[in-house]
């Protein structure tokens, strides 16, 4: 059975973007270094029904840039997501 989470109010489940494995210059990048630089960007899932989420113009599908340790960890059937309030969403990165 494939379980679902749906935010409630004000909440955004987001899906973290991989660290990158190497720089734009093809210099790899050892393990250490991609943990400290732990992306702050992320795909919105779902969101919530609230003012705040409107008001900003989330929506699913988005890519957003968020606090870094702000939200809850959850995982869900062996994935991995995050859900943080849209307060602690700072920016959408334009495509």
């Amino acid at each position: 059975m494939s379980h679902k989470i749906i935010p409630l109010a004000d909440q955004v489940l987001i899906k973290q973007v991989e660290p990158e494995k190497k720089t734009k210059s093809g210099i790899y990048l050892p393990e250490n270094v991609k943990e400290d630089h732990t992306p702050v960007m992320a795909e919105i899932l779902a969101v919530g029904n609230s003012k705040k989420i409107e008001k900003k113009g989330l929506q699913v599908g988005d890519w957003v840039v968020y606090s870094r340790y702000s939200g809850t960890e959850v995982e869900l059937d062996g994935e991995k997501y995050m859900l943080l309030s849209a307060k602690d969403i700072l920016a959408k990165v334009a495509k």
